[in-house]
């Protein structure tokens, strides 16, 4: 049985952490496209001269040229340019638009077969692009923003309260921004709600509730945290395993309901645009949006998120995209 390829475009902090996690969970045979000469080729050098270390088989290759990519059953796109200290995720727009439509048309050439999980950011509108531009079916293009806000969700509720984050579910919709919605209702710690344990933790109810608006924001703003205190970048390791989890569920038509970047046709009251959203993922990509029932105040924060959203697309399409 032949391996599965995936192809990585963008060799920059995160590329790199996905070639090595590809490799090492040997999810197939992996090649890393970048711009940047020779590049690509020595970060994937150095990652398959672990292979006796690691004990992977795969093959782990580098390239400059989009011909290399050719059959690749997943595509995971990074490239573009990273936020830095300051900037917005909206401030990235024109660049890594003008990026996106170069990497779109490339992957409908050499990959038409491809399913496609993006990264680069401002994420809604960068997934968006990529769709119009490569005219692929919606359940074939998604973005990864969910699981990884979701994983940080869960993991300040494991901190705060002492307990293994194994045990902890948290979800967070809406779109990859300052608006995104970690839904507090669903948190909870093998089927305990995350509140009542905070409630009992502090034995008052108003102060459990202000402990956890502040888990809400740290969630929502952690990207800029990672970027402030990075300086020099953006977070690179937790968004790597997070579109790796989306990989795997979809190599191994795992079925696993992940909260992704998926097309929306009328759920959650959202027609036409990509917002996170709980979803299957398998083999056949986003196989189904899971839709469930949000309480007013949930439904108004899931609103002004796609407004967020739509607003972005709206900026997009005036600049020419």
């Amino acid at each position: 049985m032949s391996r599965k390829k995936i192809a990585l475009i963008g060799g920059g902090q995160i590329g790199g952490v996905l070639a090595q996690l590809a490799a090492m969970r040997q999810l197939g045979d992996v090649v890393m496209y970048d711009i940047v000469e020779d590049m690509p080729q020595g970060k994937t050098l150095d990652i398959a001269e672990a292979s006796r270390i690691d004990g992977f088989d795969v093959s782990v290759k580098g390239t400059n040229d989009y011909k290399d990519i050719a059959g690749a059953d997943i595509v995971i796109i990074t490239a573009g340019l990273p936020r830095k200290p300051g900037m917005s995720r909206d401030d990235l727009l024109t660049t890594n638009a003008k990026i996106m439509k170069t990497v779109a048309e490339n992957v409908k050439q050499y990959a038409p077969g491809s399913i496609v999980i993006i990264i680069s950011n401002p994420l809604d509108a960068m997934v968006t692009l990529f769709k119009k531009v490569s005219g692929f079916d919606a359940n074939r293009v998604m973005g990864q923003a969910g699981v990884l806000d979701s994983s940080r969700f869960a993991t300040f509720i494991a901190w705060e309260l002492g307990v293994s984050v194994k045990d902890v579910n948290a979800m967070v919709l809406g779109g990859h921004g300052d608006t995104m919605v970690p839904i507090v209702r669903y948190a909870n710690v093998n089927g305990i709600p995350a509140m009542e344990l905070l409630e009992k933790k502090y034995g008052d109810k108003a102060k459990a509730k202000e402990v956890m608006n502040q888990m809400v924001e740290r969630t929502k703003m952690a990207g800029g945290e990672v970027v402030k205190l990075l300086k020099t970048g953006s977070a690179f390791y937790s968004p790597a395993s997070a579109a790796i989890a989306m990989a795997e569920a979809i190599l191994y038509d795992e079925k696993r309901v992940l909260p992704v970047c998926a097309y929306l046709n009328g759920e959650f009251g959202v027609n036409g645009y990509y917002v996170g959203v709980p979803a299957v993922l398998g083999s056949n990509g986003v196989e189904k949006v899971i839709e469930f029932e949000l309480d007013n105040e949930e439904k108004a924060l899931l609103d002004n998120s796609v407004k967020a959203v739509t607003n972005l697309i709206a900026d997009m399409e005036r600049l020419g995209f």
